[in-house]
């Protein structure tokens, strides 16, 4: 057999150099397509269910919020291991599954379990939701956004957060593999009503009052339809804020004399920075905006890093003039 395979190529000279310079081809090709991860993922199969209530101390978290998930959670086929902690205002409960589990198999069936368990929690107590699927080494990237030299008075760090959150984070959770984009740095814009004590006292208001007229005032409505020949004219009413302006002219309360006293008249309306619990430095130039790029579980890190660079260059020629991605 050997023999004859030997004969066959020195009578078939060309036709075994190109077989093997095609095998060769096709080696180097399929060498380029390699997954090579640099920092393989090596993280079990888990999920986690975070709640968010500013009101509640832990020891409420854990015994209104956490101990209700944990009963509701805990049969759930494929677990190993359950953990959580509770603390001012959060609770974090992470649920370790098989490797054998499919990851989105699991999360569909927390959800349905924390849909049963929202019957035993009081009723806005916490806002539950779960994490996104990453991993604690799904961190690939880390940018800032920062104005250029030049136009550091142009953009305050509300404006530039706003930019992170609401231009680049947006176009970035399209990108084919990111599973979430973690902002941080900057300042949180909100829209603030700073209620003054006196004048609310001497309206006769409490905040109560003054809750209750922003909510049941900052709202859509829709109803029927008038038909009138061919044409069909439907009624809604819109009301949502749109200016601060529209916010000072909520009537909180109509006065003895039939005169609506508004929401300016016991309250200051403004833009103005959410509670700061830190902050984000870069170099020499001061305090920026940025945010961490998580990886969906399961993806390779150097292929999302470079949709993530491809991304990040698109974005950048759609900034406003003077802000820089780093």
């Amino acid at each position: 057999m050997i023999h004859q395979i030997v004969a066959f190529s020195l009578k078939n000279k060309l036709l075994v150099f190109l077989f093997f310079a095609a095998w060769i081809s096709w080696g180097v090709y399929e060498t380029t397509r390699l997954p090579i991860d640099a920092v393989p993922d090596i993280t079990n199969n888990q999920v986690q269910v975070i709640s968010v209530s500013p009101s509640l101390g832990a020891a409420d978290i854990e015994r209104l919020v956490t101990v209700p998930i944990e009963t509701a959670c805990k049969n759930i086929p494929g677990i190993t291991e359950l953990r959580s902690f509770s603390r001012f205002g959060l609770s974090i409960i992470t649920l370790v599954f098989s490797d054998e589990t499919n990851i989105y198999w699991a999360r569909q069936q927390i959800t349905e379990r924390i849909a049963d368990a929202s019957a035993r929690i009081p009723q806005g107590a916490a806002n539950i939701s779960l994490g996104p699927v990453t991993t604690g080494l799904g961190e690939v990237y880390q940018y800032v956004v920062r104005p250029a030299p030049g136009f550091e008075k142009a953009y305050s760090l509300q404006e530039l957060r706003s930019i992170q959150d609401w231009v680049i984070r947006r176009q970035l959770l399209g990108t084919p593999g990111v599973a979430d984009v973690s902002a941080f740095g900057g300042e949180l814009r909100q829209y603030q009503v700073l209620i003054t004590p006196e004048r609310l006292k001497a309206f006769h208001l409490t905040h109560e009052d003054v809750i209750r007229a922003l909510t049941s005032d900052n709202q859509n409505t829709g109803g029927a339809y008038i038909e009138k020949g061919p044409s069909a004219y439907f009624i809604t009413s819109s009301g949502l804020f749109s200016s601060l302006e529209e916010i000072r002219r909520v009537p909180v309360k109509m006065s003895d004399k039939g005169m609506p006293v508004l929401l300016s008249q016991v309250a200051e309306v403004a833009y103005g920075p959410a509670i700061r619990y830190g902050s984000l430095s870069y170099g020499k130039t001061g305090e920026v905006s940025g945010a961490v790029v998580m990886m969906m579980k399961g993806e390779n890190s150097s292929q999302v890093v470079k949709n993530v660079k491809k991304k990040i260059g698109e974005i950048r020629a759609h900034l406003p003039p003077g802000i820089l991605i780093e």
